[in-house]
């Protein structure tokens, strides 16, 4: 067998070991509740990646960040498996030691990140089925190659007598028994048993994985029925709700609701056994289960969230009817200590955010949120349990899937995002977008319409411009304000002239600060400028 060949072999064998071992630890992980090993390396680059590297990736990939940065682990861990392999032709000791790194990694993500697992031995569990499995591959494919013929090194040069001729051994010829096996000592079947064997454990453990619910299952969380809110919310008014077509919906429904965090996989808590914990700087400790919270007076309210990361005009905003139970009446029953000013609130795969203490006590409708928009939360969306704060950007106060609130100080503690670059406190910046015309659009001369929405939570639009090129700043209509808590929406209408026109618009709440239109990027408190377009006119 030529050296090319016994390479590309022992390649492809690696990473047939590395697709098993894989494959049974993702099985694993769905069966054990462990650790996922692609989905623990992931969060461990998403925690070590640089903050303009995290920009980047929620600026340029949206919510396909997430399956692009699994499609990369996977990438990197198959052309770290072909090396290996190929290593392992003529090094084979140094092939199953990278496979055993391989291996370590995923149980060393699984050990010291972020995880969904509450128990330490299953946390590790599936890296360490991912270990066994793959170096056990590794071993199997380098055992059905035939015998190394390089000596490890090289070509292993036959020494001749002195004063003969070098000579070149025969092969020695085939006898009736030899018909499976080829005259290098390649057991054709042997290799082909063993990578048929790891392939179907790959495929077979992954796809397995992926069909398992994981935790409960769409149907329980359907089946919960939200009790009445002893204060429901009021009518959306009437004139609230713009009919230019093409404007975001006043209500964002769901499935259409941004998200941005840092977790691959979406959790699955069980609200049967999902508990709260407040505790820290107060007079008693207080537990809460799910049923402790809809067994409280809920409030219901119109609020409309922003991610920090929204980018001047950018999707990161929705608006959202929320029930839940308020955050005050709860701190009020521990009794908070005095120099108290923030809590720390915890997510379940151990992520922390900081929250000004005041936010939580100064009148607004700050919740821990059971339903959204109708129904229990989606587990998208933090279910069974997230922390919803009007006015703050959601890196400080939109706990999902919450189940730890401690009543602390900022000195005492540093969260996950502070830790990252990103400010301490984010209240909300006055902001406003163009959602009608698109970017370049094409659009008849005549009687045109722009339309948009603006935002400024918990002080509310006052008032919104827009700027045709140059010219002077015009007043736009705006739609009926719900509350000071939602985006108004807004409607412009102009004479449109043939050629390229550029739309401007900006904002002023109702303290009378006008949008800035200094251009900021997201980091460290939010973007600020103003929101442009071009269209063509024909």
């Amino acid at each position: 067998m030529t050296t090319r060949k016994r390479r590309t072999l022992a390649a492809l064998g690696g990473l047939l070991a590395a697709g098993a071992g894989l494959g049974l630890g993702e099985l694993t992980a769905a069966l054990a509740g462990g650790t996922s090993p692609v989905v623990g390396v992931g969060t461990q680059l998403i925690d070590l990646a640089p903050g303009p590297a995290k920009d980047f990736a929620v600026k340029n990939l949206g919510t396909a960040d997430k399956p692009v940065l699994i499609g990369v682990v996977l990438l990197a861990v198959a052309v770290f498996a072909l090396l290996a392999g190929a290593i392992g032709a003529t090094r084979p000791r140094v092939a199953v030691a990278l496979t055993i790194l391989l291996g370590a990694l995923a149980i060393l993500a699984a050990a010291t990140g972020r995880t969904l697992a509450t128990n330490p031995i299953t946390q590790v569990l599936p890296g360490v089925i991912t270990l066994l499995v793959a170096t056990t591959g590794m071993l199997l494919v380098l055992r059905a190659l035939p015998p190394n013929p390089f000596g490890g090194a090289g070509r292993r040069k036959i020494p001749a007598a002195e004063g003969s001729t070098p000579t070149t051994p025969s092969p020695a010829p085939a006898g009736p028994g030899d018909i499976a096996e080829a005259p290098d000592g390649f057991d054709r079947r042997r290799f082909l048993g063993t990578a048929m064997a790891l392939g179907v454990a790959g495929v077979g453990g992954l796809g397995t994985s992926l069909v398992l619910p994981g935790g409960v299952t769409e149907a329980t969380r359907r089946g919960i029925r939200l009790p009445l809110p002893a204060s429901r919310a009021k009518a959306i008014p009437d004139g609230a709700m713009s009919d230019v077509q093409g404007v975001s919906r006043f209500v964002t429904p769901n499935p259409s609701f941004y998200r941005v965090d840092t977790l691959l996989t979406v959790p699955k808590v069980d609200p049967r056994t999902w508990e709260l914990r407040i505790h820290g700087l107060v007079d008693r400790e207080l537990r809460l289960s799910f049923a402790d919270l809809l067994n409280r007076r809920l409030i219901e309210r119109d609020i409309t969230l922003t991610c920090v990361s929204n980018e001047v005009g950018g999707p990161y905003v929705g608006n959202a009817r929320w029930i839940g139970v308020p955050i005050a009446e709860l701190l009020r029953e521990v009794g908070v200590r005095d120099g108290a000013d923030a809590v720390k609130s915890t997510s379940v795969d151990g992520l922390t955010i900081g929250t000004p203490l005041q936010a939580l006590t100064d009148g607004r409708d700050a919740m821990l949120a059971v339903g959204m928009n109708g129904e229990p939360l989606p587990f998208d969306h933090g279910f069974p349990v997230r922390m919803v704060v009007p006015g703050l950007y959601g890196y400080v106060s939109a706990t999902k899937w919450i189940v730890d609130f401690e009543v602390t100080k900022f000195s005492e503690f540093s969260a996950y995002w502070t830790d990252r670059g990103w400010s301490v406190e984010a209240p909300i910046k006055t902001s406003s977008r163009i959602d009608v015309p698109k970017g370049f659009a094409r659009i008849k001369a005549g009687p045109a319409v722009a339309a948009g929405v603006a935002w400024a939570q918990h002080r509310g639009i006052a008032k919104v411009e827009v700027q045709v090129d140059d010219g002077d700043w015009q007043p736009a209509t705006l739609a009926a304000e719900d509350t000071i808590d939602t985006w108004r929406q807004w409607t412009f209408r102009w004479n449109a002239t043939p050629g390229n026109h550029k739309l401007t618009v900006r904002a002023t709440d109702a303290t009378g600060e006008t949008q800035t239109a200094d251009r900021a990027a997201p980091r460290p408190n939010g973007s600020s400028g103003l929101h442009n377009t071009v269209v063509m006119v024909e």
